[in-house]
């Protein structure tokens, strides 16, 4: 499906999944459907499933957007708690559309538990309330994150799925690499068809420098590596580190869960010049989970002050991050709200498109890991690989299949769309305040 078919499909108030390879332009889309809406005064929720996501839309969590938080279930009691929350009511009674952007990392029981919110807000009898939802995401990216003995299940194994009419978009344009070699080596990991041939193209990268005017940006699977090149870019600054340290108090289960979950470290080092990302959404002050900039001060209380990637100026001071049960702070953290960006892990570069990168997937753990990673790159000349190892091009069989069947059902719904322009004024009329 092309680009401007799915734009189509949007239009027609049909619930969505839009799919497709990394770089088909699947963000593009969603943002001209959302400009689309905007210009007409539909309102529309903006989430994703991740902070970073969601700042490549100017969104926001699907979790706290809808309220659920952390929770991994609604009990009756959580459910009354939500629907008796002012803004979460107003938020509801307005909205008519719902975007979830990179849905691949999203707990199939958490879909479930957002169609439960919003059937509460709006018609219990209706899928997600009566919304037009539009998912948006690549299942052979990174798989939700699980701790202990959570389900990880993506999102079509949800109780909802089989259950909203759901139309498949699948992307078949390209638009982030034209490089052919590197289209066939993403390619062949995608289909699971890698062989000789896409390891040799690969290995001519192995510790080449990437073509680029930029320093690379390094991209590793695991935060201990990340740490340790921040922790050494760091170092290279000659002058005394500012120091600040996380707080807490509360129930000592919960707060462990808080480190454990929070983004900001439990000790802050920060030195003028500094790379920094912001790990915490805060609109007022113009900050979102995953803005970049640098320490270029600190001001009369000796918070730093950060430059962001768009010129802004900020004074980033402590955030707490809490756990509530029955409307009573069970546990409490406070920190400035950074931590240091040199490099990044693969798993928060998902959504990003880089013109070079230093890549290490020696200690790739998950399906889909190398395929993000090497996917952020527009060209092969402009990636140095310097490590890999044989779960880095392996994908998940089961979405394989799911994959094509997405495929087919994209291409019947291509040819069920004729006469599109009469039935999107018939929506638009239908939903227009």
């Amino acid at each position: 499906m092309t680009q401007s078919e799915a734009l189509d499909l949007l239009k027609l108030g049909n619930n969505v999944f839009l799919t497709g390879a990394a770089g088909s332009g699947k963000t593009y889309v969603l943002n001209q459907y959302i400009q689309y809406l905007k210009s007409h005064k539909i309102a529309v929720g903006i989430t994703a499933s991740t902070g970073i996501a969601a700042t490549h839309l100017n969104g926001m969590t699907i979790h706290s957007w809808c309220g659920i938080g952390i929770k991994d279930a609604l009990s009756d009691h959580d459910l009354s708690a939500i629907v008796g929350k002012l803004h979460l009511k107003i938020r509801f009674s307005k909205v008519q559309v719902l975007i979830i952007d990179e849905v691949s990392m999203l707990h199939a029981h958490r879909l479930d538990m957002v169609d439960q919110v919003a059937r509460a807000f709006k018609d219990k009898n209706k899928p997600f309330g009566g919304l037009q939802i539009i998912m948006c995401g690549d299942f052979f990216q990174l798989p939700p994150v699980t701790r202990g003995n959570e389900d990880g299940s993506f999102v079509y194994k949800s109780g909802i799925w089989n259950n909203m009419d759901l139309k498949i978009c699948y992307l078949e344009e390209q638009h982030r690499q034209s490089d052919r070699a590197f289209l066939r080596v993403l390619g062949d990991i995608r289909g699971n068809k890698v062989d000789d041939d896409t390891l040799n193209y690969l290995l001519e990268r192995y510790n080449q420098e990437a073509q680029s005017q930029i320093k690379p940006t390094k991209l590793y699977t695991h935060n201990v590596d990340v740490d340790a090149i921040n922790d050494m870019e760091l170092a290279k600054i000659d002058e005394k580190p500012h120091t600040y340290n996380m707080t807490g108090k509360g129930n000592k289960d919960l707060l462990e869960f808080l480190h454990k979950s929070c983004l900001a470290p439990e000790h802050l080092n920060l030195k003028l010049g500094a790379i920094v990302m912001f790990v915490k959404n805060n609109y007022e002050k113009g900050f979102v989970n995953g803005t970049l900039g640098r320490v270029i001060g600190y001001d009369d209380n000796d918070y730093p002050v950060i430059e962001a990637v768009s010129g802004r100026e900020i004074i980033a001071t402590p955030t707490a991050w809490t756990i509530e049960e029955e409307d009573v702070v069970k546990a409490e953290i406070s920190q400035i709200p950074l931590r240091l960006a040199w490099a990044i892990t693969v798993h928060k570069s998902q959504g990003m498109s880089l013109d070079a990168a230093e890549i290490d997937l020696s200690k790739s753990f998950v399906p889909g890991m190398g395929y993000v990673a090497l996917s952020r790159v527009r060209t092969l000349a402009g990636m140095k690989l310097v490590g890999l190892n044989d779960m880095a091009l392996i994908v998940n069989q089961e979405v394989l299949e799911m994959d094509k069947l997405f495929q087919n059902r994209s291409e019947m719904n291509v040819a069920e769309g004729r006469d599109m322009l009469k039935k999107q004024k018939q929506f638009l009329k239908s939903i227009s305040p």
